[in-house]
């Protein structure tokens, strides 16, 4: 048999399928195609693993790659991180599409559309029938679902209810930004988010954000939230490393539009307004997302404040609000039955500087918080299962998609990636390009008209139901 792809070997890490072992890999039509020793037949490419560790593709449950948050850097970034797929975290559908269409480097991307009063909702009360509507408009657009952006827009909490709701009877992917009119970003918008969910289907992302010390210690903060998320099993959660948040930094009749950043701007004592957020960069307290040479840097001082008036407050930026001592606790704490209280560690990055799942999350194996094979757990597995992808990728068994990230352990580093079979990153340059974004069947157009290539998420599909965890050390 003739091959696209033989990767030589290679460490094989594969809780799913029980491997933990040197062994060849191969890939053909973008599929796993075989695994073992010494695999024989022709190969158009060949590549050389000796003492790397050959991973299923890494999976990014929470980035941005819209035109509000650096997504024409985002996607060669996250190809740098080793990232193979992704889910955009709020859109607005047609950037993202657009940004993926001209930058693309290989990535499989989704994206749940934003639900923002005055955007896509006409009021922080939206009733069932237009949020049927903006839900039936998304999916057209390219979406596979909505997201509820309450710590930085919030809606009332009778709406938020509406909106998890309606994509639980639909059969579309939620997320939900906890936070409502009535209950702030922090452990009890937490409570309150689990709450408004009933039982339905719902993807909460960033639990560290909500466990950052706003009520009580933040380490007491985050056992807490591990520990209320224990008792919801439709809910599917993810926790970052990264010291930083992401914000917008765009005001609105001199009052910055984000409640997250008024937030943020009075916690390091500046005023919540537009001079107020204008001394926060030039201090060094807000820091802005300016885009360079392909990436998106942090930047604070005179040249971000005219990179924030230029882009005339439009622009994204973030705050060293993330308490390090709740990210290892959030992404070790565990279920009675062995698996992850918070089932996956996402990075909210993208365009955001931020794409650190190999640096920090390796982090934690080199200090034996984690084992490898629950880095993949964190990192494909159960994001692949979120998706409702759990039977094509998060693992490496023959007729899986041939997604696979080849990870240097010891330098904390991406080596190599290949999406469905075709090389995104190799030996630390991104070769990459196009993009497979996955739509609902009524996306189909608004996908194939941009020349994306289209992978079908049938309503359900990224209803997500829970498998015991594999052996994962």
């Amino acid at each position: 048999m003739s091959y696209d792809v033989i990767l030589r070997g290679g460490h094989v890490v594969d809780p799913v399928n029980g491997l933990d072992e040197i062994t060849d890999i191969a890939f053909k039509d973008g599929k796993i195609a075989a695994l073992g020793a010494d695999i024989t037949g022709p190969a158009s490419r060949e590549e050389d693993a000796t003492g790397l560790h050959v991973l299923p593709g890494l999976i990014d449950a929470h980035v941005h790659v819209s035109g509000w948050m650096g997504g024409a850097a985002g996607h060669n970034m996250l190809a740098l991180a080793g990232v193979t797929t992704a889910l955009d975290m709020a859109g607005p559908i047609e950037s993202v599409m657009d940004i993926a269409a001209a930058t693309g480097t290989g990535l499989t991307l989704a994206c749940v559309d934003y639900v923002r009063p005055g955007h896509t909702v006409s009021t922080t009360n939206p009733q069932m029938d237009e949020l049927t509507e903006a839900l039936a408009k998304a999916r057209r657009a390219g979406a596979v679902g909505l997201k509820v952006l309450g710590g930085h827009f919030p809606l009332t909490a009778e709406a938020s209810a509406r909106v998890i709701a309606l994509c639980g009877r639909e059969g579309a992917h939620v997320a939900f930004h906890a936070g409502t009119l009535d209950t702030p970003q922090n452990l009890r918008g937490l409570a309150e988010a689990c709450e408004l969910a009933a039982g339905n289907p719902l993807h909460m992302p960033h639990v560290n954000s909500y466990a950052r010390g706003f009520e009580g210690p933040p380490l007491l903060e985050a056992q807490q939230a591990a520990d209320m998320l224990l008792d919801y099993p439709n809910i599917w959660s993810e926790s970052y490393l990264a010291p930083i948040n992401g914000n917008s930094a765009k005001c609105s009749n001199g009052i910055p539009e984000s409640v997250a950043t008024q937030r943020n701007l009075k916690a390091g004592g500046f005023a919540a307004n537009r001079e107020g957020l204008a001394e926060a960069i030039l201090a060094g307290w807000a820091h802005i997302h300016v885009s360079r040479d392909g990436l998106t840097r942090l930047e604070t001082g005179p040249e971000a404040l005219a990179a924030w008036q230029e882009a005339e407050t439009n622009i994204g930026m973030s705050f060293y609000v993330n308490p390090s001592e709740t990210t290892i606790p959030l992404a070790m704490l565990k279920r009675p039955d062995g698996s992850f209280a918070i089932d996956a560690l996402a990075t909210d990055g993208g365009g955001l500087p931020r794409n650190d799942l190999c640096e920090r999350g390796l982090a934690l194996v080199h200090l034996n918080a984690l084992t490898l094979a629950q880095f993949v757990q964190k990192t494909s597995i159960a994001p692949a299962r979120m998706m409702g992808l759990g039977t094509r990728k998060g693992h490496l068994a023959p007729g899986a998609d041939a997604d696979v990230t080849v990870i240097d352990l010891d330098a904390r580093r991406p080596v190599m990636s290949f999406g469905s079979g075709k090389p995104i990153l190799m030996r630390g340059e991104v070769v990459g390009s196009g993009t497979t974004m996955i739509v609902p069947p009524e996306g189909l157009d608004a996908a194939t008209s941009r020349g994306l290539t289209p992978l079908i998420a049938a309503p359900g599909s990224f209803h997500p139901t829970r498998h015991p965890a594999p052996n994962a050390g």
